[in-house]
């Protein structure tokens, strides 16, 4: 079998798969629920020094549904924990009695130097494997834009992260960034000047989640009125990518995948770009805490096929494929197949390519799609709009 293990900081975790800073690790025994089940790892939802205001508001929680179907993303306007690190440290004690081989995770917000140097104190004491620090979160009076995300703050980054490292004596120091910035290696870059150990890459994504068309109302509705949402789930996989895959290219720092993961499939597009690790939270809140052995099963199949004797065969290898455009080869056009047996006749690459694309696709007497060589350039517009895996393919054109 696979050796699903992998390490990060330092820190060997059974499996790749780690629960988020998230509701779903607000309780110690929804924790202890999720070791049991077979999760790795927990970072326990960020919290904050004692007496700090965390004024919750509900309802928090918003599903964003495709043409009213499946969930693909959620938006909540949650804060930070509202127990205090007081509390979060007894919890953090009881689980590493009871799973020590668990890697459980603190996860802090700071206003000022002092709070972010207390906290590390106090999880350290208290039996933290690591340190997460929300550089994504609303930073207070610091820096010269007071109540914006630290992490959009360079020069900042780097001041708070060198303070976090000289209050750290024991536990590794992972800063989490998010993707709202112009340049997230600057940011990256910004923790690996100040010796930060690891990124956590990303958070979530400021949206407005949508407008009740009944009331007219923006969405959640509290009261009467909304707040720009955390975008998470599924919606945001393909920015979360980019962003390992630009820390990996241009630092080659530990990374912490986490942002719209979903699947094992998910997880492991993430390693393959440079993450360590997977922190899944939507796909928990949606599904259980079940969902750990689907992951593993899938991981192990995907290694063995590939002949992967462990997760550091794979993590990283797709990144050499990743360029910028004017690098990428000049190859002849490409031309679209469609396998007539498993056309379901839906015609949606007919309507895709005539309305949008090069009206390269004709119907023929019986309603069967037909590809118009000389008008075909290969965009894929067509293979990305059809229903059926394997019915269309994009070829050179021997032509």
């Amino acid at each position: 079998m696979p050796d699903l293990r992998t390490v990060f900081c330092g820190l060997r975790f059974e499996n790749p798969f780690v629960l988020a800073a998230a509701p779903s690790t607000d309780d110690l025994d929804m924790v202890r629920r999720g070791y049991e089940a077979g999760w790795a790892g927990a970072v326990m939802k960020t919290t904050s020094v004692p007496g700090s205001a965390v004024p919750l508001k509900y309802p928090m929680i918003t599903g964003l549904t495709h043409e009213g179907r499946r969930v693909a993303a959620m938006g909540n306007i949650d804060l930070i924990s509202e127990h205090h690190a007081d509390e979060v440290c007894k919890r953090i004690a009881a689980l590493k009695k009871e799973f020590p081989e668990k890697i459980t995770i603190g996860s802090i917000m700071g206003s000022q130097r002092s709070d972010w140097e207390t906290l590390v104190g106090m999880l350290e004491q208290a039996g933290a494997d690591a340190i997460e620090c929300s550089f994504s979160c609303p930073q207070g009076t610091l820096g010269s834009k007071p109540g914006a995300m630290l992490g959009q703050d360079v020069k900042l980054v780097k001041e708070v992260t060198g303070w976090i490292k000289k209050a750290a004596k024991r536990c590794p120091v992972v800063i989490k960034l998010t993707p709202q910035v112009a340049d997230i290696v600057e940011a990256a870059l910004a923790v690996k000047a100040a010796k930060g150990d690891a990124v956590c890459a990303s958070n979530t994504i400021p949206a407005l989640m949508g407008i009740n068309l009944d009331t007219l109302r923006p969405i959640p509705d509290v009261g009467g009125m909304t707040s720009y949402s955390g975008l998470s789930g599924p919606a945001i996989k393909p920015i979360t990518l980019r962003v390992i895959a630009e820390i990996s290219r241009h630092t080659k720092m530990p990374i912490t995948g986490t942002g719209g993961a979903s699947t094992w499939q998910d997880a492991v597009e993430f390693m393959l770009v440079g993450a360590r690790n997977v922190q899944m939270c939507t796909a928990v809140m949606k599904e259980g805490f079940r969902i750990i052995e689907h992951l593993k099963d899938g991981l192990s199949e995907f290694m063995e096929r590939h002949q992967f004797q462990k997760t550091d065969d794979f993590i990283g290898y797709a990144l050499r494929f990743i360029t910028t455009h004017d690098k990428l080869p000049n190859i002849s056009k490409g031309l679209s197949v469609i396998e007539d047996k498993k056309c379901i006749r839906c015609n949606l690459c007919y309507v895709a390519c005539r309305d949008g694309g090069h009206a390269a696709i004709e119907m023929d007497k019986k309603r069967r799609p037909r590809v118009i060589r000389e008008k075909c350039v290969g965009c894929g517009l067509c293979l990305a709009v059809c229903p059926v895996a394997g019915c269309i393919r994009i070829e050179p054109d021997a032509a």
